[in-house]
């Protein structure tokens, strides 16, 4: 089995050669310096185009410089439509308006920025799938093997393999049981090296915990 190389743009390949344009690898067009984003992460959209800012679809209200960042795993899946509402969206809401009249002033816009109420990071763990459409709200920490239903609203702290779903986002059940999944963590196969992941591929896609145990 064909092993992705990490630094393709467009790490998927039909049998006549010719690339899927509309798969990348985040990790080789995303450039922001307040998104980072480990390797095998891929975002699909059927819009999208050698021009497209996806940083911009994917982060619309993160700006440079943001105080918060916003930081995904690796081997992370990414469905069209899928955005990160990060803190920076929120309006100054001591007021007794919530519009936000400085930023149509040059010289206010720039301290209106410090009114804003800050947050944590959001964190995407590893190996996490977002559905189309889902939105991850400011301060999500999305934990390693987690499934997130399209059209999703998700905030908060969500356990490592369960699947949520809905808005807001609950639990709809875990991906394994307890045991299980302590033992995925503990493996942490995201962090091997390309070839003894090249190896485990059969393992991880038949579910076959105890060789990939000894494997590691």
């Amino acid at each position: 089995m064909h092993f992705p190389d990490p630094l393709a743009r467009f790490p998927v390949s039909f049998p006549d050669g010719s690339r899927h344009k509309t798969t990348v690898f985040l990790s080789q067009v995303l450039s922001h310096p307040n998104i980072h984003v480990g390797d095998y992460s891929y975002y699909s959209d059927t819009t999208l185009t050698e021009e497209t800012d996806i940083a911009a679809m994917l982060a619309p209200y993160l700006f440079e410089g943001a105080p918060e960042h916003i930081r995904i795993g690796r081997f992370c899946q990414i469905a069209q439509g899928v955005q990160f509402i990060t803190q920076s969206a929120n309006h100054d809401m001591s007021g007794l308006t919530s519009y936000p009249f400085p930023i149509f002033d040059p010289d206010q816009i720039g301290s209106y920025r410090n009114t804003l109420p800050t947050g944590s990071d959001i964190v995407i763990g590893n190996d996490v799938w977002i559905g189309r459409d889902a939105k991850l709200m400011p301060n999500a920490q999305i934990g390693d093997g987690v499934i997130i239903a399209a059209y999703s609203v998700v905030s908060g702290k969500v356990p490592p393999f369960s699947i949520y779903g809905g808005n807001p986002a609950r639990l709809i059940r875990a991906r394994f049981d307890a045991e299980t999944v302590q033992r995925m963590l503990a493996l942490a196969w995201w962090n091997w090296p390309a070839d003894k992941l090249e190896r485990a591929l059969p393992l991880l896609q038949r579910c076959d915990l105890d060789s990939l145990d000894a494997l590691s």
